[in-house]
Formats: C-alpha cells, structure tokens, sequence
C-alpha cells in the first residue's frame, strides 16, 4: 500500500475589470494577505526556536494495539494547543506571555489563518533543528544550516476558501464561477469573490473520486495567482523484493539522453521485446539558440545590477519548453509501462552533472538539458506509480556506455562523418571489439540497465575478501 500524489491548478483571472478580471484593489489584496502569514510565521517561529526544548519532548500514552504504555515524540496537535495557550488570550488563558502576546499584534487576525502559520512554522522548525543536529554530529566546519525563513505560500483550509463546481457549466462562458477568498486589505480581513479560469481539464481532475482533494495553496505571482490543489490517491503495489520473485518479470529501462530524450528497451526472459526511442524534436538546437541569444545580451549590457534578472522572457519561454517536453516524454514513458502490469522501471542513479568546457551559451545549454533529464526521471516516477502502480529502481550507472550489452567486454564510442568513422568519447554508435556488435550508444547504455538490474555481466556482485592472504609488509 502506497500514496500518490499530484497538484491541480486554478488559475485566478487577474485580466483587467474590462476583460472580466478583477480589480486592481483585490490583487492587492492577495498580496497584503500573502505578507501579514509570513509576518504572522515569522512570529511562531522565532517563538518555536526559543523553545527548542518542547518540540523534542517525550510524552506517554497507552497504546490501544499492544495494551500498554509507551513513550512518543510529541505531536503537532499538541504543540498547537500547547503554542496557542501560550501566545493567544482567551477566556482559559486570559494572560498569555508579554513577550509572545500574538493578539495584541495581530489583532482579529483569524483562527484559521493563525493555526496554518503555526504548522507551517512548526514543521519549519523541526526541519531547521534536525539538520542542525546532524551537522554537529558530522562535526564538519562547513555547511552549517542556515536559519529557516519566514516566507512561504499560504494554505487556505475550508473556512478560508471556498469554491462550488456543482452548479457550474462550462460551455456557457469563460467566467461562470468565483472562489471566495478570506483576505486581508491592509485594515480588516473581508470576504472577496475572485474570478477563476476554468477548463475541462480542471473540471475532471476535480471531480475524479479516486483522487482525495486536500486544502489548497494560494500560490501569488508578480502577474498571476492561481489556487494549487494537492491531491492524493491510495496505490496498492508490491514491493520490489516481492516482484523479483517472480519468473517473467518484465523490467523497462530508461536511459535519459540529449538528442534522444530517453531510449526505452523492454525486456522479458532475458530477451528485448520491445524498442522505443524519444526523440527531442529539436528542442536541444532551438534552447541552444535562445541561451546563445541570451548570452549575447549579457555580454552587451556588462555587468548585471543586483537584484534584477535579465531576458525574463526568454527564459521564461525556455523553462517552458522544458517543462513541457518532460511531461510528455513521462506520459509516453508511463504508457508503456501500463502495458505491462506489475513490471519495474529502471533509471540510472545520477546526481550532479557539471557541464565543462566550451563557451558560456553551450555550458547553459547542457545545464538546462541535465535539468530537463531530472525532471523526466522525476515525473516519470509520479505519473507511472499513480497509473498502473509502477515501482521504479535506480540502478549503478557504471560503465553502462561503456560495455557491450551481449557479451560484456569493454567496447568503443564512434560516428560517421563524411563516410569516415571517427573515434570520440560521445560517440552515437557502440562497436564492440570481443563479438562485434554494434548498435545505437543510447540503446546499448538502455540494454545494460537490466544486466545492471540483475547483476550480470560487468555488474556482476564481486566477493571483495580474498582468496589467498596478502603478503606481509
């Protein structure tokens, strides 16, 4: 039994009035609210820090399932109650603390509002304070956790918000539902109507009864806002361990390129039995055009002032492409899993990729095509478990482009240029000296994820003792 996750976005209208948007005085209003629940979290959390000793206390109970009593880690219900006792004056704690006297500076602020800063500082803390922990048992010098930040973007639970889709029909018109928004003015909190952007799209992600719709964020932009819904399903799927038992299972490896965007071999009974390659279309010429553009600007304008950012369009466009060429190479990649059920997926285990060399548009270029890699990986993981419930494994990248995927001897990269077959590191074609097999570089990289998979060939487990003792001296 596992959990699946996946966000839906509404898009408020911040059109102008004219169009059918907002007006300007309720995008303002986003953005006052957005600032007084950073405010309001910074207060809890400056209030956690200097009482760092409750968040790791050790309360009993009595456990229902082995009939005792046992010793936890207190909870955040807990630690709410116990924060809110301390900072809020009511009629059961009229005198909170004068130093941590949240009514008298956030004055009607609401309660709801109020306990989402105090998880959203409450996990903050905990985080901060646990990674400082780890690094003082490290010992190292370096690399101190810094202090967390106050800023983060505001969930909305059910008296905050709230939005109707049971009376609304989309073919009428662009804007035929509001969601009502509890937000701040600058004096007083008000409800306001905010107009939304609904599609087909949306409205089936909503309405879907297998995903569980949880309390949505407000997510504000310099010229957008949009509600973000987190959404969760219940997978059942078996364990990697569990699936290896059995006899013809079939492995699916993904090896993540440039050009070929990922090269996708199938493989049962120790046999290929299915190919499929994914190209970029020429993405990777098209980003290295407009890097190379954006390049030459920077270089013309010298040296950037601090706190601006240059191109902002162009970037914005590329980060785009990128983001939607791996959410169609992951839809593709998990269609392919959902043939085969119960089959697992095999990545390479890459972490940091440095580009070296050449000029700065190419190193930018290859930066940006390492991300779009990890991005495919990423995806591809969410949308194949949440699909046809797909496990997937990172396998050891070792010498994947390097051996021949038939016999396991170390072959060579090569390419044809001019009828002349030249030898190069990033070679596109594999020649194997041992048995002569050559084959695409990226399809015999794939190929080698399974033997790495099951240990086989050069990935073969080795008994590091030795067979006779080493000499003396």
């Amino acid at each position: 039994m596992g959990q699946a996750s996946r966000t839906t976005k509404l898009l408020l209208d911040l059109a102008f009035r004219t169009r059918g948007g907002v007006n300007t005085s309720k995008r303002a209003y986003l953005e006052e609210t957005a600032k007084i629940l950073d405010a309001a979290r910074a207060f809890y959390l400056a209030f956690f820090l200097a009482h760092s000793d409750k968040l790791t206390e050790r309360v009993r109970y009595f456990s229902e399932k082995h009939q005792e009593e046992r010793e936890r880690l207190i909870s955040p219900n807990e630690l709410l109650t116990w924060a809110e006792s301390l900072t809020v004056a009511t009629a059961a704690h009229p005198h909170p603390l004068p130093s941590y006297h949240f009514s008298e500076q956030f004055p009607e602020f609401p309660f709801i509002y109020r306990r989402s800063v105090i998880k959203d500082a409450l996990g903050k803390a905990r985080s901060y304070l646990s990674n400082l922990a780890n690094w003082n048992t490290r010992g190292k010098k370096k690399g101190q956790p810094g202090s967390p930040g106050a800023s983060n973007h505001p969930t909305l639970y059910d008296e905050a918000f709230c939005l109707d889709l049971d009376e609304t029909d989309l073919r009428t018109g662009p804007h035929t539902c509001f969601a009502r928004l509890k937000v701040y003015t600058g004096t007083q909190w008000q409800w306001h109507n905010y107009p939304v952007k609904l599609s087909r799209y949306f409205e089936a992600r909503w309405r879907d009864p297998v995903w569980e719709t949880q309390s949505p964020k407000l997510i504000v932009g310099k010229k957008s806002a949009a509600l973000h819904f987190p959404q969760v399903k219940h997978v059942e799927a078996k364990r990697v361990k569990e699936r290896k038992e059995d006899p013809h299972l079939v492995t699916i490896g993904v090896d993540l390129n440039v050009k070929n965007l990922a090269v996708v071999t199938v493989r049962q009974d120790e046999r290929i039995i299915e190919t499929v390659f994914l190209t970029d279309h020429g993405l990777d010429q098209a980003r290295y055009r407009h890097l190379k553009k954006i390049a030459r600007k920077q270089w013309q304008t010298g040296k950037p002032i601090k706190g601006e950012h240059s191109n902002q369009q162009l970037w914005r466009h590329v980060r785009r492409t990128n983001e939607d060429a791996a959410h169609k190479v992951a839809h593709q990649i998990a269609e392919i899993c959902a043939k085969y059920p119960g089959c697992i997926l095999l990545f390479e285990r890459l972490r940091k990729i440095r580009p070296k060399g050449g000029s700065k548009s190419r190193r930018m270029n290859r930066r940006q095509a390492n991300q779009l890699r990890g991005k495919i990986n990423q995806y591809t993981k969410d949308k194949a478990y949440a699909s046809c419930s797909t496990v997937t494994v990172e396998v050891n990248p070792h010498g994947t482009s390097q051996y021949c995927s038939r016999c396991g001897a170390k072959g060579e990269r090569f390419s044809y240029r001019g009828g002349k077959r030249i030898v190069e590191k990033w070679g596109k074609l594999f020649f194997c000296p041992s048995c002569h097999y050559e084959a695409n570089a990226d399809h015999n990289a794939s190929k080698n994820m399974h033997h790495s998979f099951y240990h086989k060939l050069h990935w073969e487990w080795r008994d590091k003792r030795r067979a006779d003792p080493a000499p003396s001296g």
